[in-house]
């Protein structure tokens, strides 16, 4: 039959977001790699145990200093309340209260080695949130013989009854309000630790061996991670939020549920029954037709994104485009990326309002299923309008349970998409940083920079860029890389730097920090001119005084910009104010300042006049720092002790620098 594969689908792919969402939620809780989900789910139910002890303990104590100092007071409000303590602690159902509290203590007590490092502090403010969700539900299970008694007193014409339950129903009020803000208040508060801890986590992922670089596009790799900066920043945050609403809502669903359900069943067990399984066929019938929901998210997610980076691309590139008055074809391609982005979200609008209905409709008929079960026992006098009240009430409470998925489908559908989203993204870091550690990389070493027989391809297409080359450079030498455009000459230094492994052979780089790779377009960072002259050194004033700083711009012919800039700790949008010229001479004060041993130069000097560019290699060269350029200018040719001449088909040729352009190719 083809129902049992879909169902079997269904639950493959249910279990494969449980995965994904065990492996997102229970590091903040429970390490990962020292528990498992039974053991992370197991101590959830424990929680509950120890915060329905404590409730438990607390009315008992409450009760009893009550009475102790007004008995008038709980013989007339509270008898009921005290009765069922009574009944309680004098049966098996207190001891069973106390086993359970106990088991949960133990619980706690037990895997205590694996809440170091402020892993407790969450569980304290989740059991703070149970707390009072279980306060709230006993107000409200409270509440629904205040209504019968009121209802009862109304139709009664009982004036005196009615009075002393209305200020019972209001002292419950204003009780339970405090109580619903504090739960708001503290359930913000452990989202937003628990958002703080996830983005670290995951930035630190991203950094760990430039994963960041390997899951990004760039040259001929490709990823299937789309817009990494929503996934960290958007993505955590819908993730932390709806995780910690669900959670929250599933454990009230939960007390709701367990605090009504046998109240309404001395109430009425057919109401009970016909409840059951109304709302059983309802859910069935929404989550089968709520599937296209996920799918739809999570492409909307990933639309709003694409439309929102391409107005920032603008933004980014505002005067190249400008220059080239490439507005036209700009705002066809954003308008593109609208386009998708209004497809996909008219899709969802269609299948939300089917949900819609059928939510709508399952709402309306459970409104009529107490008319139509207690309306004839009503009407035969077996039972008081004051009950159904109650009965109506409770079931409220009840339906609030079971209809949990069915009241949340659209907003399971976007939580769905955001565990993908965010599951996915950790996953390719995973595997980045696997991939990064497993490879051919450069091995630091102190005897400079040396290649060993090293055959380089591009990571993905495999086109082999150099083959069996065998060099090295220390000291003081200088060596000069040149080649026709896409011959490889950026890609060599890649793999100097250790952003590409050779596919064979051998490469040894300098010891961290001893090494600095200055690209044709400098990187500017955001922050203040101190932190963009000392990075990716700390912009301690200790370290780099001010006098310091300013010395070092005037050496790379900066004066003016000191001039316009006094204040180093001024921030601005220095790759728009700074022309590529400038841009490159700060550069070279960020070299001279940080003082590497080795140097590569990626065209570092192609937007500055030859002089200046004379100027900036005198300064690398007084300093006997080593360096490797890349760059197509002849005068370049005169700072260097060695050529390297790449073809783009594998083969290469090193010679004197002395000797090129004499010698045949």
């Amino acid at each position: 039959m083809p129902l049992i594969p879909s169902l079997r689908r269904q639950l493959s792919n249910f279990l494969k977001l449980t995965h994904k969402l065990q492996r997102l939620t229970q590091p903040y809780f429970l390490p990962l790699e020292e528990t498992n989900g039974w053991q992370f789910l197991g101590l959830l139910v424990a929680l509950i145990f120890c915060v329905g002890g404590v409730v438990l303990f607390l009315l008992t104590a409450l009760m009893a200093a009550v009475h102790g100092v007004l008995p008038q007071l709980t013989d007339t409000y509270l008898g009921g309340v005290e009765g069922w303590l009574r009944t309680t602690w004098s049966s098996w159902r207190g001891v069973l209260f106390c086993g359970l509290f106990a088991a949960g203590c133990l619980s706690f007590f037990a895997i205590r080695r694996q809440l170091r490092r402020r892993r407790w502090l969450p569980w304290l403010l989740l059991g703070v949130i149970v707390f009072m969700l279980l306060a709230v539900n006993g107000i409200n299970a409270g509440l629904g013989f205040i209504a019968r008694d009121l209802t009862n007193a109304l139709i009664g014409r009982d004036p005196e009854t009615y009075g002393r339950n209305i200020w019972i129903y209001v002292i419950c009020l204003i009780v339970a309000l405090p109580i619903r803000t504090s739960q708001f208040f503290f359930t913000a508060k452990l989202g937003i630790l628990w958002r703080e801890w996830l983005s670290k986590s995951l930035v630190t992922d991203y950094m760990t061996d430039r994963a960041y670089y390997r899951i990004n596009p760039n040259d001929e790799q490709v990823t299937d991670i789309d817009n990494p900066d929503q996934r960290i920043s958007d993505d955590t945050k819908d993730f932390t939020a709806q995780t910690l609403a669900f959670t929250v809502s599933t454990f009230d669903a939960i007390l709701a549920f367990s605090l009504n359900i046998f109240i309404l069943w001395n109430i009425s067990k057919s109401l009970t029954l016909v409840t059951f399984v109304y709302t059983l066929i309802s859910s069935t019938i929404l989550i089968i037709s709520s599937r296209k929901l996920v799918k739809l998210n999570f492409n909307q997610s990933r639309y709003e994104a694409d439309f929102r980076y391409g107005l920032v691309h603008v933004r980014d590139n505002a005067e190249s485009i400008a220059f080239y008055r490439g507005e036209k074809q700009e705002q066809e391609e954003t308008e593109r990326r609208l386009g998708i982005l209004v497809k996909n979200f008219n899709l969802l609008i269609i299948w939300e309002t089917i949900i819609k209905v059928i939510q709508r409709s399952s709402f309306y008929g459970s409104y009529l299923i107490p008319y139509l079960i207690l309306s004839g026992p009503i009407l035969l006098g077996e039972m008081e309008y004051g009950e159904f009240s109650q009965a109506h009430l409770h079931l409220s409470q009840v339906e609030f349970a079971l209809f949990f998925i069915v009241s949340n489908i659209d907003a399971l559908a976007r939580f769905s998409a955001s565990i993908s989203r965010l599951a996915g993204f950790q996953t390719n870091v995973e595997e980045a940083v696997r991939e990064s550690r497993a490879a051919r990389q450069a091995i630091p070493s102190g005897d400079g920079l040396v290649v060993r027989h090293a055959t380089l391809a591009t990571p993905q297409t495999d086109r082999v860029l150099i083959e069996d080359l065998s060099l090295s450079v220390s000291g003081n030498e200088h060596l000069l890389v040149v080649g026709p455009s896409g011959c490889g000459k950026t890609s060599l230094l890649r793999m100097v730097s250790g952003l590409w492994s050779p596919r064979e052979g051998t490469v040894e780089s300098p010891q961290p920090g001893e090494l600095l790779f200055i690209p044709q377009k400098p990187y500017m960072t955001l922050g203040t001119l101190r932190e963009q002259l000392c990075y990716p050194q700390p912009p301690d004033p200790a370290l780099f005084s001010d006098d310091h700083l300013r010395s070092v711009l005037e050496l790379v012919n900066l004066a003016a910009l000191v001039q316009r800039y006094p204040d180093f700790n001024v921030k601005q949008d220095w790759p728009r104010l700074l022309s590529l010229g400038e841009q490159q001479r700060l550069a070279f004060a960020r070299l001279l300042l940080n003082s590497p041993r080795y140097v590569v130069l990626d065209e570092a000097t192609s937007a500055v006049d030859v002089k200046t560019e004379r100027h900036l290699y005198n300064l690398l060269a007084e300093r006997n720092i080593a360096f490797i350029s890349v760059g197509h200018r002849p005068t370049l040719t005169a700072f260097h002790d060695n050529v390297l001449e790449l073809d783009g088909s594998g083969s290469w040729r090193l010679l004197p620098a002395s000797d090129y352009g004499t010698s045949p190719a």
